[in-house]
C-alpha cells in the first residue's frame, strides 16, 4: 500500500515522525515533489480566491499525489498541541475543504484528529483510529508511534542542540544527509522567523535561507528554540494568541530582538494569513524599542524572485554595514 504525505504545510516539523510511522506499519510513502508554479496553479484553480497562499499550495501537491495513483493520502485534521490553544480553522477544516474542493478526493483521504498536549504529537490515541482503514491492530499502531517518535525526538535535538534548520534536520534523520557548510561562521547573524510552511517550501520563501547563507549570513529559527525559551518570551504578553504557531513565530522574534549575538530579523510570511496581521504589526511596532533591523517578506502567488532577491541583499549589507560601524567604534 502507498500512502502520499503532501510536501507542504507541517509537512517540515513533522515529516520525521510521519515518514517512519507509516514505514513501521510496513507501508510505501510517497511524498509529493517540491512546490512549482504547476502545483501552485493546480490549487489556485481549486481552492476558494480569498484563502491563504499556503493553502492553496497544499491543495496543488493533494492533486499531484492523486495522479500518482497512491491509495491513500494522509491528511491529519490539526486541533491542538498546546493546552489553552488552537490550530488556525483553516488547518481544522483542513480535510473538509479538499472533499469540497477536489472531486474524487474524499475516498483517498487518510484523516484523524490530532491533540496533544504538547509539540510531540506521537500520542497513540490520536492514530488508533487510523487502525481499521489501514488493516492493523491497535498494538501495530501503539508500537509504530512509540519508534517513529525516537526519530522526531532526534530531529528537534538537531534543531536545539546542534542548531539545524528543519530541512537540515529532517534530511539527517530521514536519509542521513549532512548540511553542506554547516559550521561556517557569517559575517552577521539573522533571525528568521516565520512558520515552517512558509520559510522552507522553496516556492513561497524563494529558498530565504540559502539565499541569506550565500550572502555572508547565519541564520537562527523558532525551531532552534527551546520550548521553555519560548514559553519565557510568551509572558511578556497579558495574553496569548489563540493560534500555538503564531505564539511560536512571535516569541522567536522578541527573543531575537533581545540578543546582542543577533543583527536583525526578517519576518517571512503569505499574503492572506490573517493570524501574521497582527504579529507583523506588533513586530513593525516593537523593532525600533531594541533598536534591531527588522525587514517583512511578505509573499503571494504573483511575487517576483528579483524583486525578493534585491530586497535580500540590501538587507544584509545594511546588517554588516552597521556591524562595521559598531566593531569600528
Amino acid at each position: 500500500m502507498k500512502i502520499g504525505i503532501p510536501n507542504s504545510l507541517l509537512y517540515q516539523y513533522y515529516i520525521s515522525f510521519w515518514k517512519p510511522f507509516f514505514e513501521e506499519l510496513g507501508f510505501e510513502v510517497v511524498i509529493s515533489h517540491m512546490t512549482t508554479k504547476t502545483i501552485l496553479d493546480r490549487g489556485v484553480r481549486k481552492m476558494v480566491p480569498e484563502i491563504c497562499v499556503p493553502m492553496k499550495i497544499y491543495a496543488g501537491h493533494v492533486i499531484e499525489l492523486l495522479n500518482q495513483d497512491v491509495d491513500y493520502i494522509y491528511v491529519p485534521r490539526f486541533v491542538s498541541i498546546t493546552e489553552h490553544e488552537a490550530f488556525c480553522p483553516k488547518f481544522m477544516a483542513l480535510p473538509d475543504m479538499l472533499k469540497t474542493a477536489i472531486p474524487h478526493c474524499e475516498e483517498k483521504l487518510l484523516t484523524h484528529s490530532i491533540v496533544s498536549d504538547t509539540d510531540d504529537i506521537a500520542v497513540p490515541k490520536n492514530y488508533i483510529e487510523l487502525a481499521d482503514k489501514l488493516k492493523k491492530s491497535k498494538r501495530d499502531i501503539t508500537k509504530a508511534v512509540k519508534n517513529a517518535r525516537k526519530k522526531w525526538l532526534e530531529y528537534r535535538n538537531l534543531c536545539v542542540k546542534d542548531k539545524y534548520t528543519s530541512a537540515e534536520a529532517n534530511n539527517k534523520v530521514l536519509f542521513n544527509k549532512e548540511p553542506k557548510g554547516k559550521n561556517k561562521s557569517g559575517d552577521v547573524k539573522i533571525g528568521v522567523v516565520g512558520y515552517v510552511y512558509d520559510i522552507y517550501d522553496e516556492f513561497i520563501s524563494m529558498n530565504v535561507i540559502d539565499k541569506l547563507n550565500e550572502l555572508g549570513a547565519q541564520v537562527e529559527t523558532f525551531e532552534m528554540l527551546e520550548d521553555k525559551t519560548i514559553k519565557k518570551e510568551l509572558k511578556r504578553f497579558p495574553k496569548r494568541f489563540f493560534w500555538t504557531f503564531s505564539n511560536k513565530t512571535i516569541a522567536s522574534a522578541y527573543n531575537f530582538f533581545e540578543r546582542d549575538d543577533v543583527d536583525g530579523v526578517i519576518h517571512v510570511t503569505a499574503f492572506g494569513c490573517g493570524p501574521d496581521s497582527f504579529i507583523g504589526k506588533y513586530l513593525e511596532l516593537d523593532c525600533d524599542k531594541y533598536e534591531k533591523p527588522f525587514m517583512t517578506l511578505r509573499i503571494d502567488e504573483h511575487t517576483g524572485e528579483n524583486h525578493l532577491q534585491t530586497r535580500i541583499e540590501a538587507f544584509v549589507d545594511m546588517l554588516i554595514k552597521l556591524k562595521q560601524e559598531k566593531e569600528a567604534e
